[in-house]
C-alpha cells in the first residue's frame, strides 16, 4: 500500500510540474481559443493573437520564468518556426484562412509563437524537473536534427527521407539517458522515449490548435476533423530540433557554473545513490529534504519539456 500511495503522489507531483511547464502553451491556446468567441472586432483575431503573444512573452520573462539564456532559445524557436511555416504554406501544406494586417506571404507573425511556447515548455522543464543528459551526443544530434527539419521542405521534392532519419535518431539517442527529478524522487527515461511522448502530446495539442481555428490543414477548410495520426511521427522527429538548442544552451549554462576545481563529474545527491548505481527504472530519493546540495554544474542539467516545437 505504501508503494502504491508514493506511486500516486510521485504522479501528482509530476502532473503539477508539467502543468507549470506548460503555462505558456496552454495560456497562448487558451488566448487563440478565447479570440475565436469574441464578436466582430475592428482589429483582425490573428493581429489580436500577436499582441497578445507578445504581452505574455513580456509577462513571462517578468516573472523570471524564463532566464536570458532560454529567452534567447525561445526566441530562436520562433525564428526557425516562422521560416518553417513561410514554406510550409507556400507549399499548401496548411493554412491561414483569415486575413490579419500582419501576414507575410500568407503566414501571420503570431505563428512563430506557436512554436516558441514549444520551446518555453522544453527550457521551463529544464529547470523545474532539474533535468541532466548522459551518454548524449551533441554534434551527432545537431546534425540529425537539422537533416529532420530539412528534410521537411525537402521531401516536397524529393524522396522522403523520414524513416531513415527516425532510424539514425534511434541509433543515435541508444544509450541517453535523461535524468530528472520529481519531488524528492530522481528517475530516469531514454531520450528517445522523450521525443516520442512529447511528440505525442503535441499532436494532442495541436488538435486543440486546429479545433481553435489556430491554422487549417486542407481537409479541415471545410470543418474540423482530427489531425492525421501521422503528423505523432512528425512531431517526435522535430522535437529534435528544439532538444538540441535547449541542451546547447544547457551546456553553455553548466560550463558558466563548473565547479571552482574545475571537475566534470557530478556532485553527489545528498543522501542518496548515485544514478549509476540505480536499477532501471527505479527512483533515487534525493535525500530528507527533497534538495539538491552540491550540484556538480559540469554535465548538462534540463527539464524535458508543449506550438513551439517544430512540429508537423
Amino acid at each position: 500500500m505504501g508503494k502504491i500511495s508514493c506511486a500516486v503522489r510521485q504522479l501528482l507531483v509530476f502532473g503539477w510540474d508539467q502543468a507549470r511547464c506548460c503555462a505558456f502553451a496552454v495560456a497562448l491556446l487558451g488566448g487563440i481559443a478565447v479570440s475565436g468567441l469574441l464578436p466582430r472586432l475592428p482589429v483582425a483575431r490573428y493581429d489580436l493573437v500577436l499582441v497578445y503573444g507578445i504581452a505574455l512573452a513580456l509577462l513571462a520573462r517578468r516573472l523570471d520564468w524564463d532566464s536570458r539564456r532560454d529567452t534567447a532559445v525561445i526566441a530562436g524557436c520562433h525564428l526557425i518556426g516562422l521560416l518553417f511555416e513561410l514554406v510550409k504554406v507556400r507549399l499548401g501544406s496548411w493554412s491561414y484562412p483569415e486575413p490579419a494586417f500582419t501576414k507575410v506571404a500568407g503566414v501571420p507573425l503570431y505563428g512563430g509563437f506557436l512554436y516558441a511556447a514549444v520551446g518555453s515548455y522544453v527550457c521551463r522543464a529544464w529547470h523545474l524537473l532539474e533535468l541532466r543528459l548522459t551518454g548524449y551526443r551533441p554534434r551527432v544530434m545537431a546534425v540529425l536534427a537539422a537533416a529532420v527539419y530539412l528534410n521537411f521542405f525537402t521531401h516536397h521534392w524529393l524522396p522522403d527521407a523520414r524513416w531513415v532519419l527516425a532510424a539514425l535518431m534511434l541509433v543515435a539517442t541508444c544509450g541517453t539517458w535523461v535524468r530528472y527529478t520529481v519531488g524528492t524522487y530522481r528517475h530516469r527515461m531514454p531520450l528517445a522515449l522523450t521525443f516520442v511522448l512529447i511528440g505525442f502530446f503535441l499532436w494532442i495539442a495541436e488538435n486543440a490548435a486546429t479545433y481553435a481555428g489556430a491554422w487549417s490543414y486542407p481537409d479541415q477548410l471545410d470543418g474540423w476533423q482530427p489531425v492525421s495520426p501521422a503528423k505523432f511521427g512528425a512531431w517526435a522527429l522535430l522535437i529534435s530540433v528544439t532538444f538540441v538548442l535547449a541542451a546547447a544552451a544547457g551546456r553553455r549554462r553548466a560550463a558558466d557554473r563548473s565547479r571552482p576545481d574545475g571537475s566534470s563529474e557530478p556532485a553527489p545527491l545528498a543522501g542518496a545513490r548515485t544514478s549509476r548505481g540505480a536499477p532501471h527504472g527505479e527512483p533515487e530519493p534525493l535525500g530528507g529534504d527533497g534538495v539538491l546540495e552540491g550540484r556538480g554544474e559540469g554535465q548538462v542539467r534540463a527539464g524535458v519539456g508543449e506550438h513551439g516545437a517544430i512540429g508537423r
